[in-house]
C-alpha cells in the first residue's frame, strides 16, 4: 500500500482502514494489527493511526478493548438502518430475528436443495468446532442461520437478515458476555442439529417451531438475567 499524501492524514488513514475492512481483509470480530504495524503501512505516525482508530470507533466500525486491542465490529460505515439498529435494544433485535427466521425455516424445509443441505451441514460442523471462543461462536452461529435463510430461496428475507447481521453479532456478544460465558452448550448445539433434521425431512411446521423456540428461549433467558 503506498503512503498517504500529507493532507488530512487522520481522515485519510481512517478511510484507508475502512477500505481494508470493506474489502474483507478483516472480518467482524478480527483483531487489527498494532499501531507499529499499521503506521508504516499507511505511511503515517502512530498518533495518526490512533486518531484514525478513534474516528472509526466513533461510527461503530472498530472497538478498542482495554488490554486486548482493537477489533472490527462492523464491515462498513453505518447507514440510516445501522444507526437505528445501534440504538435498538437486544430484545428488539431478537424479535426481528424471530420475524425473519421462523418463516425462513419453514420455507427452507419446503424449498431446500441438496446443495443447501450441504451448506447448512458444513455451517453446523464449523459452529460445533468453535464453541469455546465467544466471538467465533457468534460468527459461526450467524453463518449457520444465514445458510438456513439462504435455503428458503427468498432474496428479501436474506437481504433483511444481512441488513441486521453485523448488529446482530454485536448484540449477541454483549448478551452472552452478560451471561458469564454461558454459550455453546450441548443442548444449544443439539437444537441447531434438530432444525437441520427438520429441514432435511421437509417438515416446515417443525422447522418453524424449533426456530421460534430457540429464539424465544433466548428472549426468556435474557429476561431472567
Amino acid at each position: 500500500m503506498p503512503p498517504l499524501p500529507r493532507t488530512s492524514l487522520a481522515d485519510q488513514a481512517a478511510d484507508a482502514l475502512l477500505a481494508r475492512v470493506r474489502s474483507g481483509e478483516w472480518a467482524v470480530g478480527d483483531k487489527l494489527p498494532g499501531e507499529t504495524t499499521l503506521a508504516p503501512q499507511l505511511g503515517v505516525g502512530r498518533s495518526t493511526v490512533r486518531e484514525a482508530i478513534r474516528r472509526l470507533a466513533g461510527i461503530g466500525v472498530l472497538a478498542t478493548r482495554q488490554g486486548a486491542g482493537v477489533f472490527v465490529t462492523r464491515l462498513d460505515a453505518p447507514s440510516g438502518l445501522d444507526t437505528m439498529l445501534d440504538g435498538a435494544a437486544i430484545d428488539a433485535v431478537l424479535e426481528a430475528r424471530i420475524a425473519v427466521e421462523v418463516e425462513a425455516a419453514a420455507l427452507a424445509a419446503r424449498r431446500r436443495t441438496e446443495e443447501d443441505l450441504d451448506a447448512i451441514r458444513a455451517a453446523l460442523a464449523i459452529r460445533a468446532a468453535h464453541r469455546a471462543d465467544l466471538v467465533r461462536h457468534v460468527q459461526t452461529d450467524t453463518d449457520f442461520h444465514r445458510a438456513v435463510i439462504a435455503a428458503a430461496h427468498n432474496p428479501v428475507l436474506l437481504e433483511m437478515f444481512d441488513g441486521i447481521a453485523a448488529h446482530l453479532q454485536r448484540a449477541m456478544i454483549d448478551m452472552l458476555l452478560s451471561r458469564d460465558g454461558a454459550f455453546g452448550s450441548d443442548e444449544d448445539q443439539l437444537s441447531h442439529a434438530e432444525l437441520l433434521a427438520a429441514i432435511e425431512r421437509r417438515d416446515p411446521d417443525t422447522a418453524a417451531r424449533l426456530s421460534r423456540e430457540h429464539l424465544s428461549g433466548m428472549l426468556t433467558r435474557r429476561d431472567a438475567h
